[in-house]
């Protein structure tokens, strides 16, 4: 079956976006109504870190019980918190409770969303065959970028009603996406092979990580990347868009050609796009490293999500998939600081350095992995 016709596919791809929708639109959404109840503004910025704090440090051992209970089940729970508990946080700001309530409330979505990316991604594995796996991880990646993008925008319009109206359709499109959960999985029985083709799990979170610090130079940098060359804050979101489509353009590309492929193509891709970032080689230098950055990335998510899906155990996978969410997020967190300290031409290098680590790592020897072979239950 091809994955245009698979219905199983995009439903849950339906889930997976809706249940990624609450996190884009969470950054405006905090700062209006924090803004509208209490009139600071800054305590939206707050309400945000404590989110992504919770988060980042409940992705893992969330995802640890997931793996016990069972992904599918565990994952329309989480998600029904994660409506509770926006639900309560838009409550409680319109009674004008205190500031650190607000602050102990926000915890409770954020943990419970920590696990929610490596949890959809294990079930996908039971949604299509392994021939269409690097097609549809492709075709979720660009769909992404719109929900990324679709986010801020929501919110916008649905503020014009007023600030609890963008929490109340998070905490709709968190109960709709636990609806839209898949609960009918294949059983896999699992055995060990020798693969040729992969390396260690190390290897493959080493190239997230670098996804997350190149990324992160251009995203929180667009600035003073065209202030370096001359030119007015107006022409910092060609930056962005160019990276968006060359994003979009490489994760199509990858999924039309429907193959794993070797991840350090991409890699040195990486290399040589954050060497001519640092170099500053004017407008064409500029953007064409932004062009090769973005069409590297996404090729490379998905080849190291479809790997990481045939090393982890599945008894070990959700946790597996929200590590490797996490490093990447770390990634990015690590890069954005490194702009806010470094001279401009230098942030750019320590991708390039955890680039060229992460392909002599996929260079190494073979290792055991985890395949599958598939009963119907």
């Amino acid at each position: 079956m091809s994955l245009i016709r698979n219905r199983a596919y995009w439903r849950w791809s339906a889930g997976v976006q809706l249940a990624r929708l609450p996190a884009s639109m969470a950054p405006l959404a905090f700062t209006l109504l924090t803004t509208a109840t209490t009139g600071s503004y800054r305590l939206g910025g707050v309400l945000m870190a404590v989110y992504v704090v919770a988060e980042t440090a409940g992705a893992v051992p969330v995802a640890r019980v997931l793996d016990r209970a069972g992904v599918s089940r565990g994952l329309a729970m989480l998600l029904s918190l994660s409506a509770g508990g926006f639900v309560v946080l838009a409550t409680t700001a319109a009674v004008h409770a205190p500031s650190g309530v607000l602050l102990v409330l926000v915890v409770l979505p954020g943990a419970a969303s920590g696990a929610l990316a490596g949890g959809f991604r294990v079930l996908l594995a039971d949604t299509v065959d392994d021939a269409l796996l690097p097609r549809a991880v492709s075709v979720d990646a660009m769909i992404l970028e719109s929900v990324l993008v679709g986010g801020p925008v929501l919110v916008t319009l649905l503020a014009a009603a007023g600030p609890l109206v963008p929490l109340a359709a998070m905490a709709a499109v968190s109960a709709l996406a636990a609806v839209l959960v898949p609960r009918r999985t294949t059983t896999r029985v699992q055995v060990e092979v020798s693969a040729p083709c992969h390396t260690s799990y190390a290897a493959w979170l080493c190239c997230v990580f670098t996804v997350g610090l190149l990324l992160s130079t251009i995203e929180v940098a667009p600035l003073p990347l065209v202030e370096r060359l001359g030119a007015g804050e107006a022409a910092a979101p060609v930056v962005i868009v160019v990276l968006s489509a060359a994003g979009i353009g490489g994760s199509a590309l990858y999924a039309w050609r429907g193959k794993t492929g070797d991840a350090r193509t991409f890699l040195l891709g990486l290399i040589a796009g954050g060497l001519l970032l640092a170099a500053d080689l004017g407008w064409p230098g500029l953007l064409v490293a932004v062009a090769v950055i973005g069409g590297c990335t996404g090729p490379l998510v998905a080849m190291v999500s479809v790997n990481l899906q045939r090393l982890l155990p599945r008894s070990r996978r959700a946790a597996g998939f929200s590590l490797s969410f996490t490093v990447q997020a770390c990634g990015f967190g690590l890069g954005s600081l490194a702009v806010g300290v470094l001279p401009l031409w230098l942030a750019p290098l320590f991708g390039v350095c955890s680039a060229l680590i992460a392909a002599v790592s996929l260079s190494g020897r073979p290792v055991r992995v985890a395949t599958e072979g598939v009963e119907h239950g």
